[in-house]
């Protein structure tokens, strides 16, 4: 392995390190010592375990920050580089409503557009460089590559590792998998 991507793999994993220990001084994601003191949701037969798991963890909370429900999002994914994430973030309802969605418009408009989609795809699925990203066809030329290489790395769904080398951000993997699902006619 050259000395470019173990240092863009350990980037990788600090990322997601720190993203994590971020989440969890907002309150927003569990720490591994929290989520050790709660029971293991069981996975049933119920095709509804994940909502019922978080409706009776909402039940069993002490305040009534969760009597509007909440909202949680999950994964554990192996993508096609082998690289392995898992991701867990949830808010509660009031939260939600609390907040400003404008807030959120430039990453979603970042995602609005095919082209930026499949870079996405195929960095995700190990296409690393620009020039190898170049070489895609219908991907536009070099500098609408770089235009939207731009657009995704200022909305946060990009970084870069190097000259010419972007990736996913590790707290950004999960996310984006779940974007596109819910974004599924």
């Amino acid at each position: 392995m050259e000395l470019e991507e173990r240092v863009a793999a350990l980037e990788r994993r600090m990322t997601a390190l720190e993203s994590t220990a971020e989440g969890a001084a907002d309150g927003v994601v569990e720490s591994a010592v929290e989520s050790a003191e709660r029971p293991v949701p069981e996975v049933t037969d119920s095709p509804l375990w994940a909502l019922e798991s978080l409706k009776a963890q909402l039940a069993a909370d002490r305040g009534d920050r969760g009597a509007d429900g909440a909202v949680v999002f999950t994964g554990a994914v192996r993508l096609p580089t082998q690289e392995r994430y898992e991701w867990q973030l949830g808010a509660f309802t009031g939260q939600l409503f609390e907040e400003d969605w404008a807030d959120a418009a430039e990453s979603l408009a970042a995602l609005g557009h095919p082209v930026r989609l499949r870079l996405l795809r195929e960095i995700l699925g190990g296409r690393r460089t620009a020039a190898e990203l170049a070489e895609l066809e219908e991907t536009g030329t070099t500098g609408q590559i770089y235009h939207h290489l731009r657009q995704l790395t200022g909305a946060g769904w990009l970084k870069t590792v190097g000259r010419g080398r972007y990736e996913v951000p590790g707290a950004r993997v999960v996310p984006l998998l779940v974007v596109l699902t819910a974004a599924r006619p």
